[in-house]
């Protein structure tokens, strides 16, 4: 089967089935492992598809111009106290003179208000924790381009080389719409290409997530799996079992006491 057609029957299987790891892949199209990976980067790098750990899932719908999944601001009220705690521990983690990612989410931004006496350099995709940045601190603020996403406050890039690609971070900090033993999950493609991007430009991950998180699924796309990560924040509300099934991957766990005024 030439490419073209290989890899166009592979686009159809995303849009009929929602997603589809290599192995699965290779049985439909009759290739090896190699081609099909081979496949999905091209297919990602032209913006058909999104490449995920272990295949691939087709582009999100963009029928109202947005992402999906819950609001930035809908976000920012759930479990603030939580969230603050977290935020706060995270920021102790940057050291000056570094290099950090920062994504763009609730937990994450709430990282800003205590980075403003800090001599960082940040690399953010959060226009809001930007602007803040840059009027209230002294930090070196770095933005990828791309499309803005008012409802999530986020800066999604479509081109493959942009200014991410030439800057190096110690660290990445991110959130997750939810998080499992399979990974990190997310609920929008696009979302997890970005995510993936950035994580490319960082030597350690360090996952913002409140113990609600942990408790059912709301992310259908595995942004990465829990091998990746070197150390995840979380809040007292955390059970035994979760915090050791943590561990057992081998990520630092750090679980801090939320504020019980604003939880």
């Amino acid at each position: 089967m030439i490419n073209h057609t290989r890899r166009k029957k592979l686009l159809r299987i995303l849009a009929e089935q929602g997603g589809a790891t290599v192995a699965d892949l290779e049985g439909a199209l009759n290739a090896s492992a190699a081609t099909i990976r081979r496949d999905i980067a091209v297919l990602a790098a032209s913006g058909q598809l999104v490449k995920v750990h272990g295949g691939a899932q087709p582009l999100a719908p963009d029928k109202a111009g947005g992402l999906a999944g819950a609001n930035f601001w809908e976000n920012m009220a759930q479990h603030p106290g939580r969230k603050r705690a977290i935020a706060r521990r995270a920021a102790t983690m940057c050291l000056n003179g570094e290099t950090v990612i920062i994504n763009g989410g609730s937990t994450t931004h709430m990282m800003a208000v205590h980075l403003t006496d800090s001599q960082l350099t940040i690399l953010t995709n959060s226009f809001l924790m930007a602007q803040e940045l840059l009027t209230q601190s002294r930090n070196e603020i770095l933005l990828p381009g791309g499309k803005i996403y008012r409802e999530q406050n986020v800066i999604v890039s479509p081109f493959e080389n942009d200014v991410i690609q030439n800057h190096y971070a110690s660290k990445m900090f991110i959130g997750a719409a939810a998080v499992s033993p399979l990974g990190l999950l997310e609920s929008d493609p696009l979302l997890v290409r970005a995510e993936l991007k950035l994580m490319k430009q960082a030597d350690h991950l360090i996952v913002l997530v409140d113990s609600s998180k942990f408790q059912g699924k709301r992310g259908g796309l595995i942004v990465c799996p829990l091998s990746r990560v070197g150390t995840l924040i979380t809040d007292s509300g955390v059970t035994t079992e979760t915090v050791e099934m943590l561990r057992g991957q081998g990520i630092d766990v750090i679980v801090v006491d939320a504020d019980p005024v604003l939880s």
